[in-house]
């Protein structure tokens, strides 16, 4: 949660007496990398990573094209009725005809693209990532941002390069 400034003229005031610093040199790194990892290595699972990490926020939009189509089909068969009860029982037909259970790409329903997408791609992508972060991390996550955490921070002030 943010602080609030003491006063409507934060100009005026010290930052760091407002907000506190954003430094914290004493702390530890949040997870240390494996004794025998490389900057390198350190970067390469990073990377990898945040891939999937990408990969994770485009799986949930699959999963919200998967949900609002479900709803707009709903919603559309209210519709239909709808247009049943205002005297159109002909156009109503049609529609549901011509829509309701239609497939959304070739041969396939919403649920059947997310599955699709889970067993062909997003799994080998996860298991991409969990090989490369047990081989090279010891199964840690996000070590590059939590070095890079501890260098902002601070806490990296004397030491080495690659010494975290």
């Amino acid at each position: 949660m943010s602080q609030e400034p003491q006063s409507d003229n934060a100009v005026d005031q010290d930052l760091r007496a407002l907000y506190g610093s954003a430094k914290h040199p004493d702390r530890p790194v949040f997870h240390e990398r494996p004794a025998r990892s490389t900057d390198a290595e350190v970067e390469a699972v990073g990377k990898i990573s945040a891939a999937f990490e990408i990969i994770e926020n485009a799986r949930g939009m699959l999963y919200q094209f998967h949900r609002m189509s479900g709803m707009a089909d709903l919603n559309l068969q209210d519709g239909i009725e709808a247009l049943r009860k205002a005297g159109h029982p002909e156009l109503a037909d049609e529609i549901e005809d011509v829509l309701v259970g239609r497939d959304v790409v070739r041969d396939m329903w919403t649920f059947q693209i997310v599955e699709n997408y889970d067993d062909q791609y997003y799994s080998v992508f996860k298991a991409v990532d969990t090989k490369v972060r047990e081989q090279l991390s010891a199964g840690r996550n996000h070590i590059f941002e939590a070095e890079m955490k501890f260098d902002e921070q601070g806490g990296s002030a004397g030491e080495p390069e690659g010494s975290h």
